[in-house]
């Protein structure tokens, strides 16, 4: 799936759930980055308040449910860098992709 797939599907995501008030970016590492706030996700590498360092197989899983953000986390698959409670607060975007 490319990044402006994401964006489109997470922004859809962040309008069901009533956005996010703080600003978060999924780095892909080398495939790039998804940065959102409010209602509009975007292809990105802008700085944000949160930063999610996840490899795109394993964030294509969680935004599936194929994965639980927990066990992510727990495991090193998913590492968050900055305001931890903008990573926490995303479990009703994720619920809506």
């Amino acid at each position: 799936m490319e990044n402006s797939e994401i964006a489109a599907k997470m922004s859809e995501a962040l309008s069901k759930s009533g956005g996010i008030d703080k600003s978060v970016k999924f780095d892909f590492g080398g495939e790039g980055a998804v940065w959102a706030q409010g209602t509009e996700a975007k292809v990105s590498d802008d700085e944000a308040d949160c930063t999610i360092n996840v490899d795109k197989a394993d964030f294509l899983a969680l935004a599936n449910g194929e994965m639980d953000p927990m066990m992510a986390f727990m495991s090193g698959k998913l590492k968050v860098a900055g305001d931890m409670s903008v990573a926490m607060g995303l479990q009703s975007v994720f619920s809506n992709m």
